[in-house]
C-alpha cells in the first residue's frame, strides 16, 4: 500500500519506519527541514530502540522517503496517517492547531487530485493523533470537506486509529500491539486501516469514531492512575515500615480481581462493608503519618459525586413517585452496609419523594447484627417501603430507578412504557433503550 505519514515525531517516525519494513511504500511529511534531510540520508530524527536501523534499511530499499510538500505526498499515496502533535494549552485544553492545519492541507490536495483524475482510488485519511471525542467528526471532517469540496465517506475515507506506543519500546509495541483500534467513519475506511496491520497480533476493535478517540484517553488516564496509586501506597508503606515492593508483589499476583477486568465497567457508586471503611482507614493512617495521598483521599469524594449524579437524574424528571429496584450494595446479597442505594433512598425520602423498593435478596425479618443496625439507623421505616413484588413497585412508580437487573425486574420493566427509567446498572437492552424517550443511563 502507498502511505503518507504527516508529522515525523516519535509516533510518525515509528509508524513510517515500521510500515515500510512491512513492505509498504511510505512518504513522510513534515515542515521541519532537518527531519526531512535526516530521513533522506537514512538517519533517524528521534532516539528510539531499533528505529535507526529500520529507517536506514527502508530508505536504502526505496520504501521510505520524506518531503515537505503535502500535495505531492497526497498525489503519490492512497492513505494518509496524521501523526501531528496535540499539545496542552496553559489551561489544560487540547490544542488542535496542527491537526486543523494538516486537515486543510490534505483537503486542498484531495480537491486538486479529484479535479485532475476522478477515477483514482479513493484516498483515506487516518488520524493517529490523540484527540478528544468529537474532534474528528465535529472539527476535522468539516475542514476536509470544505477544503476538498468532497464528502467524507464517498469522496474520501476517514478513520481514527489511536496508537499505543511507549517511548523506548515503540518499535516492539508496533509489531506486537496490545490491541488495534479502528474508529471507522464507514466500513470501507475501516477496511483500509485493518489492511495496514494485517498479520499483527492482538485483538482488532472496529468501533465508532468517538469510541476510538476516547479509548486512548482511557488508557493513558488509567496508566497515570496506576502510577499514582503505586506511588501513594509506597509512601504510606515506607512511613509504616512496610516493604512496598514485597507488598505489591502480593497485590500483582491476583489476576482475578486486581490485574483484571474486574470493577472496570462504568456503573453505580461502590459501597459495602469493606471498600469505604478500608479507604477511610488507609487515608487516616497516611494523614497520621504525615503522608499526603491526593489520589486515595479523593476516591470517596469521587464516589459521592457519582451518587449525586444519580440523584440529579431522578430529580430532573420532575416526577415524585419513585420505584427503586435494588437496595443491597451488591446484587445477590442482603448486605445493606454503606450501600449507595440505601443512601440514594435516604436522600429521596428526605426530599419528600414517595418511594417503594424491591430487592429479591433483602427481607427485613432476616436482617441481623451490624447489617440490621445499619439499616435501622438509616432507613428506620424500611418495612413500609419494601415490597416482595417488582410489579408492585412498577405500579407505584413514575420513575423506575434500576439498581439491579434480576429476572423479575427485567420482566417488570418490559411493561414500563410510560415511565422514566434511570439505569444504574446498564440493562441488557440499554443500547435499544437509549433511543427511547424517558431512558437515562448513568454513565452510557
Amino acid at each position: 500500500m502507498r502511505i503518507s505519514v504527516f508529522g515525523l515525531g516519535y509516533v510518525g517516525c515509528v509508524s513510517a519506519a515500521c510500515l515500510a519494513a512491512q513492505g509498504h511504500e511510505v512518504v513522510g511529511v513534515d515542515v521541519n527541514p532537518t527531519k526531512i534531510d535526516l530521513i533522506g540520508r537514512g538517519r533517524t530524527p528521534v532516539v528510539e530502540e531499533r528505529i535507526g536501523e529500520l529507517i536506514a534499511k527502508a530508505v536504502a530499499d526505496g520504501a521510505l522517503r520524506a518531503t515537505s510538500d503535502a500535495a505531492e505526498a497526497i498525489d503519490a499515496t492512497d492513505v494518509s496517517l496524521v501523526c501531528v502533535g496535540t499539545p496542552s494549552a496553559r489551561n489544560g485544553s487540547l490544542s488542535t492547531t496542527y491537526l486543523e492545519r494538516v486537515a486543510e492541507q490534505i483537503g486542498r490536495a484531495l480537491g486538486r487530485r479529484e479535479r485532475r483524475d476522478r477515477h483514482r482510488t479513493r484516498h483515506t485519511v487516518v488520524f493517529r493523533s490523540t484527540m478528544l471525542p468529537g474532534t474528528c467528526d465535529g472539527l476535522l471532517v468539516p475542514i476536509l470537506e470544505r477544503a476538498s469540496g468532497l464528502s467524507a465517506g464517498s469522496g474520501f475515507g476517514v478513520a481514527v486509529n489511536p496508537e499505543f506506543l511507549r517511548e523506548g519500546s515503540s518499535v516492539r509495541d508496533f509489531f506486537d500491539p496490545p490491541k488495534t483500534v479502528i474508529g471507522e467513519y464507514d466500513a470501507a475506511s475501516g477496511d483500509v486501516v485493518a489492511a495496514l496491520y494485517e498479520g499483527l497480533p492482538g485483538e482488532v476493535f472496529r468501533v465508532p469514531v468517538a469510541v476510538a478517540e476516547m479509548a486512548k484517553y482511557a488508557d493513558n488516564a488509567f496508566h497515570a492512575v496506576k502510577i499514582a496509586f503505586a506511588n501513594e501506597l509506597g509512601a504510606i508503606s515506607r512511613a509504616l515500615g512496610v516493604d512496598s515492593h514485597r507488598m505489591m508483589d502480593v497485590f500483582l499476583a491476583d489476576r482475578k480481581l486486581n490485574i483484571s477486568p474486574a470493577y472496570l465497567r462504568p456503573g453505580f457508586a461502590f459501597g459495602g462493608s469493606c471498600l469505604p471503611k478500608d479507604l477511610r482507614g488507609l487515608v487516616y493512617a497516611a494523614r497520621r503519618a504525615d503522608v499526603s495521598v491526593p489520589l486515595l483521599s479523593h476516591v470517596l469524594p469521587s464516589n459521592e459525586e457519582h451518587l449525586r449524579r444519580a440523584f440529579d437524574l431522578i430529580t430532573a424528571s420532575g416526577r415524585r413517585k419513585i420505584g427503586l429496584f435494588g437496595l443491597s450494595f451488591k446484587p445477590g446479597t442482603d448486605d445493606l452496609r454503606e450501600s449507595p442505594l440505601v443512601e440514594l433512598a435516604e436522600r429521596l425520602l428526605g426530599k419528600g419523594y414517595s418511594l417503594r423498593i424491591y430487592d429479591a435478596g433483602v427481607s427485613l425479618s432476616r436482617l441481623m447484627g451490624a447489617n440490621r443496625d445499619y439499616i435501622e439507623s438509616r432507613l428506620p421505616h424500611l418495612g413500609d417501603l419494601l415490597t416482595n413484588s417488582a410489579d408492585a413497585v412498577l405500579d407505584h412508580a413514575e420513575v423506575c430507578v434500576v439498581g439491579c437487573a434480576d429476572a423479575a425486574v427485567l420482566a417488570a420493566l418490559d411493561r414500563a412504557e410510560d415511565r422514566v427509567i434511570i439505569d444504574l446498572v446498564r440493562l441488557p437492552d440499554a443500547e435499544t433503550r437509549r433511543a427511547t424517550p424517558g431512558y437515562a443511563g448513568l454513565g452510557w
